[in-house]
């Protein structure tokens, strides 16, 4: 608003301008340019001294200069007030030339003019006037002053207009801006008033519309999510009692496996193996219902971590060996469990995640595994180090998400694929992580939980 108001001072300053100076320069060429015509039928050339007197006291306003090569007129102006520049362009020019220059800090507007033959051939003679412009520049400096006060009065009212307009046209757009935010924020039930029927009218019916689709098909999204975690969830609990049974029969088929003809064994050993698989499949996806449907139960007590990791370990036959021993480097898990570490930890929960890392560690890696222990600012931190191939680039951004393969030409593998997931949901839980990295010899997974509980101890999630 303020440039506008500018732009249209300067603009009328400038037409103003132009206007008056317009009228003295058109006045004085003009009324110059019909006394030389009036005039030079009675000059003879070559003209003499007294011609060119007699020349410059003809024309009006008195004081105009006459040249002719060498030779000018006496009275009024001298050669050496004009302009150099512009007796350079009249001797160079058969058309009128005009500048305006300032003279002694006083403004003043020069005309010269080569005259012509009533033939249209150059005469030699040189015709300039000057005129005084300090009129003209005075109406000029009070027509400037004149448009900035106007200016400077309208330009608040001008101000108020346009904030008012702004605000008119502001306040949907910032409406619709906050409705836009809480959509993404999740609020998909939020709607705007629509008012008018203008173009911004049209946006907001547009977003009305498109926040309603959304609400629609996310609703559609979460029941069907909501369905098949149910699904999943009951399909589990209906095959543990089944399982248990086939459990029973691989058990007894185990002991008597040596006693049955060869092929028979080998039958019954693939069944039992399977039937194995099948179960711990099972329990990882009750296990992972149980967190999609928020009822994972956490029971912390105070542990030593080092002798629960170890008891972890131990009960797997992975017995650990020291990283100082004689016999470390033929250990398939060397670990480094500084006694004395305590945290509020559930024993189960860390026990699943301990058996999940290493035993991802020793299926997709190579011994050794290095299980190293440490505190670390308020938290326990367990880092699992194997040494074989690591993880591809394009899986290690999702290694936990759930049936995540770090082989994906591989269609089966020992595990459930939900082991690494299940790990991290436990992580979680505690209020603690799992990050997972390449060293250049291996894969590294570091779990980070924290020593002290925030809410309490036995809380419920």
């Amino acid at each position: 608003m303020i440039l506008g108001a500018t732009a249209a001072a300067g603009a009328s300053y400038v037409s103003a301008r132009n206007a008056i100076l317009e009228g003295i320069q058109d006045q004085t060429m003009l009324k110059l340019r019909d006394q030389i015509v009036a005039y030079l039928p009675t000059v003879s050339l070559p003209p003499t001294q007294a011609t060119l007197d007699a020349f410059s006291s003809a024309l009006k306003p008195s004081g105009a200069l006459v040249v002719y090569r060498d030779l000018h007129s006496t009275s009024g102006m001298a050669p050496q007030d004009v302009p150099g520049s512009l007796r350079e362009a009249v001797a160079n020019s058969t058309n009128i030339q005009f500048q305006r220059v300032v003279v002694q800090g006083f403004p003043m507007f020069f005309v010269g003019i080569p005259v012509q033959t009533a033939s249209g051939r150059t005469s030699g003679l040189e015709v300039y006037a000057m005129a005084p412009l300090g009129q003209q520049q005075a109406a000029i400096e009070e027509l400037t002053r004149t448009a900035w006060q106007t200016a400077a009065l309208a330009l608040p009212f001008a101000v108020a207009v346009a904030l008012l307009a702004a605000r008119q046209v502001l306040r949907p757009v910032r409406a619709l801006n906050t409705a836009a935010d809480q959509l993404g924020r999740g609020r998909l039930d939020v709607r705007l008033r629509v008012k008018g029927s203008d173009e911004l009218a049209q946006l907001v019916t547009t977003f009305n519309n498109t926040a309603a689709e959304l609400e629609r098909t996310v609703g559609t999204l979460r029941a069907m999510e909501a369905d098949a975690r149910r699904f999943v969830a009951d399909v589990s609990h209906e095959l543990r009692t089944p399982l248990a049974a086939m459990n029973a029969v691989t058990d007894v088929l185990d002991e008597d496996a040596g006693q049955l003809p060869a092929d028979t064994a080998v039958a019954a050993r693939l069944v039992s193996a399977e039937t194995k698989r099948l179960t711990r499949l099972v329990q990882d996806l009750i296990e992972i219902s149980r967190f999609d449907a928020g009822r994972a139960e956490l029971r912390r007590e105070e542990l030593d971590v080092a002798a629960a990791v170890t008891d972890s370990l131990t009960a797997r036959g992975w017995e650990p060996g020291s990283g100082d021993s004689e016999n470390s480097k033929n250990a398939t898990v060397v670990a480094d469990l500084p006694a004395g570490i305590t945290a509020a930890l559930d024993r189960r929960r860390l026990d699943i995640v301990v058996a999940n890392l290493v035993g991802n560690a020793l299926r997709h890696g190579a011994p050794p595994v290095e299980v190293v222990l440490r505190a670390d600012a308020g938290a326990v931190v367990l880092t699992v180090t194997d040494h074989g191939p690591g993880i591809p680039d394009e899986v290690l951004p999702r290694i936990f998400d759930r049936f995540a393969k770090a082989d994906t030409s591989r269609a089966r593998s020992e595990g459930s694929g939900l082991g690494l997931s299940i790990a991290r949901e436990n992580a979680r839980l505690h209020g603690g992580d799992i990050v997972a990295a390449n060293t250049g010899t291996g894969a590294r997974f570091e779990l980070r939980l924290p020593r002290e509980v925030r809410s309490g101890f036995g809380e419920m999630r």
